[in-house]
């Protein structure tokens, strides 16, 4: 038996900005995705952000002189 959810759009609902299909074996996983509407940040400027963020949190090598 398979149970199968469907939500139907209203008007005001919107699409979502990307949509990824995956397979896993009989399983077929569907996810949605949607970004902020009013955002500035681009892509780039959050991966910057999360580089960043890693590089600063990495161990600093020991001093050696």
């Amino acid at each position: 038996m398979t149970d199968k959810k469907h939500r139907t759009a209203s008007p005001t609902d919107r699409r979502p900005d990307c949509v990824t299909e995956t397979r896993m074996g009989n399983t077929v996983l569907i996810v949605s995705g949607f970004f902020k509407k009013d955002t500035t940040a681009t892509a780039a400027d959050k991966m910057m952000k999360v580089l960043e963020a890693e590089t600063a949190a990495a161990p600093k090598p020991p001093y050696t002189a």
